[in-house]
């Protein structure tokens, strides 16, 4: 299938470009959790049963039309990854980080020192965005990949633009979902050696009502 990997910067959006945005990231996660036996949206959102699985815009375009009402869909919570309890192996830290990026030309793990993870059954990811904390940008390259530091690349963002921009954060070309039980890695490549660096990667997170959220 293809696909469009690039960043549109924050500041090149206005409020209603970044909700419109996120609005339609939350529904494609709803959908897809529709397809992974993650709650029961088909009965949560009225009308969508009657949409073939197989039409998925038009699928999407109902979530939204629905969550745009202001409800939530009754079998799904949504809310962002906790690094240290959301995985089948948890990250050193419940946050956001780099390890120290030693050697130019090298990748890193956006978690800390976990090369890749897993998300338990029952819990998918929609990822749309990216931020980065520091001063002189130290990374070039954001890499998604599937099944692990070597798999192949879902996705990829070039990231100078922030550097040279002086930007802090960004939305991707397109949303990137990472499914339940699926090995995953989320890297970057080094361009400048440096400490630790927090590499926040702007995310949805989607699981059965009341799984973790009472």
């Amino acid at each position: 299938m293809a696909s469009r990997n690039y960043l549109v910067m924050s500041n090149d959006m206005t409020f209603t470009d970044k909700k419109e945005y996120r609005t339609k990231a939350l529904a494609a996660g709803l959908e897809r959790c529709g397809l992974k036996s993650i709650g029961d949206i088909n009965s949560d959102v009225p009308g969508l049963q009657a949409i073939p699985i197989g039409e998925k815009s038009r699928r999407v375009a109902a979530i939204k039309a629905f969550i745009e009402t202001g409800v939530w869909p009754k079998t799904i919570d949504q809310r962002e990854l906790a690094p240290l309890t959301d995985f089948v192996a948890a990250a050193a830290q419940d946050f956001w980080q780099t390890i120290a990026l030693g050697a130019i030309g090298t990748v890193y793990t956006c978690l800390n020192a976990l090369p890749a993870y897993t998300l338990p059954a029952g819990r998918l990811m929609v990822c749309y965005g990216v931020s980065v904390d520091v001063a002189v940008l130290p990374v070039s390259r954001l890499i998604f990949r599937r099944g692990g530091v070597a798999g192949n690349i879902q996705a990829q963002f070039d990231m100078q633009p922030l550097g040279t921009r002086l930007e802090t954060a960004a939305f991707f070309s397109e949303p990137v979902v990472i499914d339940p039980q699926e090995l995953f890695a989320i890297q970057v490549l080094c361009q400048v050696i440096a400490g630790v660096t927090p590499v926040h990667i702007d995310n949805f997170l989607f699981e059965g009502a009341g799984i973790v959220v009472a």
